[in-house]
């Protein structure tokens, strides 16, 4: 073997080791992880915010019907698709009023996909990512004309 080809295979070899290493993070579709068929309407406050790849997550204490607390989070798209929507860090701090619609998880857990979000002063936000299969062609009932806002807290169905 060569001295040029040995350099090849050593390298190549050094490659797959460091690759190996490396943890991989899948992309998932809307439809691994979400339930079109779930539709969430939540009022609330910010606790947190991820900004993290592949998607930010925004956590947010939901004052129930029956006047309980839950933490809901909130996937969001990539901190680039959101900060080229208009998003900022400044306008994510803990202690935030929102209204998120979306998507719940499909386990039932509190954990749903965010579609829109609209801030106290009504400027609206589209928290999504693009193409990867979640019904943003859908327009909710609480954005359809003269329909309102939509009910206080989360009307998530029963899990099946």
């Amino acid at each position: 073997m060569g001295s040029t080809r040995l350099a090849g295979v050593i390298v190549t070899f050094g490659l797959v080791l460091a690759g190996a290493g490396t943890p991989l993070v899948a992309h998932h579709a809307f439809s691994a992880e979400f339930d079109a068929d779930r539709p969430v309407d939540m009022r609330g406050k910010v606790t947190r915010v991820q900004w993290i790849n592949p998607h930010v997550w925004v956590h947010m204490e939901v004052k129930m019907p029956d006047g309980s607390l839950q933490t809901w989070a909130f996937e969001a798209g990539t901190p680039n698709n959101l900060f080229r929507r208009g998003f900022t860090r400044d306008m994510l701090k803990p202690g935030t009023e929102l209204h998120i619609d979306g998507y719940q998880a499909k386990d039932g857990s509190r954990r749903a996909n965010g579609r829109n979000m609209t801030f106290a002063d009504g400027t609206m936000l589209f928290m999504g990512s693009s193409g990867t299969g979640a019904p943003y062609e859908l327009v909710p009932d609480h954005l359809k004309k003269g329909t309102g806002q939509g009910g206080v807290g989360a009307k998530p169905r029963p899990n099946q």
